[in-house]
């Protein structure tokens, strides 16, 4: 056993199982269905990564990262990102490839959400980026189409912007209806677009208003001002209430 492995069993907390469980969505039918939890929190997992990364091989990250345990999955990802932010860009790039071969097991929103722009999102900012557009179009679970549209947050941060509305319209293009968990990463993700560039947003939304589910939209409009939102979901107004662009 690993020294991260020792590390997040000596943390585990039984009695936090139950809420864990029922947080992540973990029964019958649920996106979470038969996950199981040591009971331990991030902050905790954080610490125990902090200690234990520069002691933990790429082999000893798999054998967590395939693990039944949620927070043992989590904890291999964030090593993985501590590895990556130190490498030169060889080890980098193996760090990348090891990331692209376990999807199957980055399988709820915190475990994308925590790992994909720091690490596909990074990689990928002076590359193509035709692997998101793929993945969002072809993920074989909900989770890969998260991993595409969720990565774009790095370009975001950098002010590039034409990712995320590009991979926004594959995902809502899609026939069959959006998941609810790729709806708010969607809005989340248009939300986050349209803080660099609000009245681009206002332009788009009017655009696809008719294509966007309701949750979507209420992610993405969440910082216009309070009668611009309520317009909005009334009646799909592109036409701001207020005279400033800015979302603050």
């Amino acid at each position: 056993m690993s020294a991260l492995e020792e590390a997040m069993m000596r943390l585990a907390d039984p009695a936090k199982v139950p809420g864990l469980s029922r947080f992540f969505k973990t029964g019958p039918g649920q996106y979470g269905e038969g996950d199981r939890f040591l009971g331990i929190k991030v902050p905790d997992t954080r610490l125990a990564v902090r200690a234990c990364w520069r002691r933990t091989s790429l082999a000893e990250l798999e054998a967590c990262l395939v693990s039944d345990y949620h927070e043992m999955r989590l904890a291999a990802l964030l090593c993985l990102i501590q590895r990556y932010r130190h490498a030169q860009k060889q080890e980098q790039e193996a760090c990348i490839r090891f990331y692209l071969a376990h999807t199957a097991y980055i399988n709820n929103w915190d475990l994308v959400d925590l790992s994909c722009y720091e690490l596909l999102g990074h990689w990928l900012l002076d590359k193509d980026r035709s692997l998101l557009y793929r993945l969002a179009r072809e993920g074989q679970t909900l989770w890969e189409q998260r991993i595409g549209i969720v990565s774009t947050m790095q370009f975001v941060r950098h002010g590039q912007l034409d990712d995320t509305y590009a991979i926004a319209e594959i995902l809502l293009s899609q026939p069959a209806p959006l998941h609810d968990l790729l709806q708010k990463a969607t809005g989340w993700l248009l939300r986050e677009a349209g803080k660099r560039d609000a009245q681009r947003l206002r332009n788009w939304l009017g655009r696809h208003y008719a294509q966007l589910p309701r949750t979507c939209l209420r992610y993405a409009i969440e910082k216009f001002p309070p009668a611009e939102r309520q317009a909005w979901l009334k009646c799909g107004s592109g036409i701001p209430t207020e005279k400033s662009t800015k979302i603050t």
